[in-house]
């Protein structure tokens, strides 16, 4: 099991944007937000940079937890492996700790390890996103749903590291956040 956890880390490492861009001719920590995540790629190199991005950091924790499962272990293990792929993502070793935002991963890890919690997630950010206005803080109310769904479901016990991604990817987001809700709110 901790060899699974040590690939799930490794595999999270690997940074779909970064490929892109040297693909492209672009450093994308050296553009805009320097977030190696899709939302940077698109925005720097285009939507087919940001499609890539988006499929292939969601892929490799969709892939993490199916090895999980392949390979036989307990659910919360599973999970575990989950939290390590998003980890690598975030805080990649040979980037110093530089990486993405963690979205398009935690969107793969959840999408395959919990598919239910994930459309209520999914349906809560459709929900709120017209009134909201802002990506950004509608994924709050979308993660919000999310742990809310882990408790009332009863799966804490193997839900619990997708609970500690979401506040791992709060964290990346909080200048972020700032930034929407001032713009969003300017008078609040």
């Amino acid at each position: 099991m901790i060899l699974y956890w040590m690939a799930a880390y490794l595999i999270g490492n690997f940074l779909t944007a970064w490929w892109v861009g040297k693909w492209k001719g672009v450093d994308l920590r050296q553009q805009r937000s320097g977030n190696l995540g899709a939302r940077n790629a698109g925005a720097v190199i285009g939507k087919t940079a940001f499609f890539l991005t988006f499929l292939g950091d969601a892929l490799k924790s969709a892939a993490v937890i199916w090895l999980g499962r392949y390979l036989e272990y307990d659910e919360w293990a599973v999970a575990v492996g989950g939290l390590l792929v998003i980890c690598g993502h975030l805080f990649p070793f040979w980037l110093k700790g530089k990486g993405g935002k963690g979205i398009a991963s935690f969107i793969g890890a959840t999408l395959y390890l919990t598919p239910e919690l994930f459309a209520v997630m999914f349906i809560v950010f459709f929900i709120f996103l017209p009134f909201v206005k802002s990506a950004t803080l509608t994924m709050l109310f979308a993660m919000a749903a999310y742990l809310i769904g882990i408790f009332l479901s009863g799966e804490i016990p193997s839900c619990w590291p997708m609970a500690a991604a979401i506040v791992l990817i709060l964290a990346k987001h909080q200048k972020d956040i700032t930034e929407s809700f001032s713009l969003r709110f300017p008078n609040a």
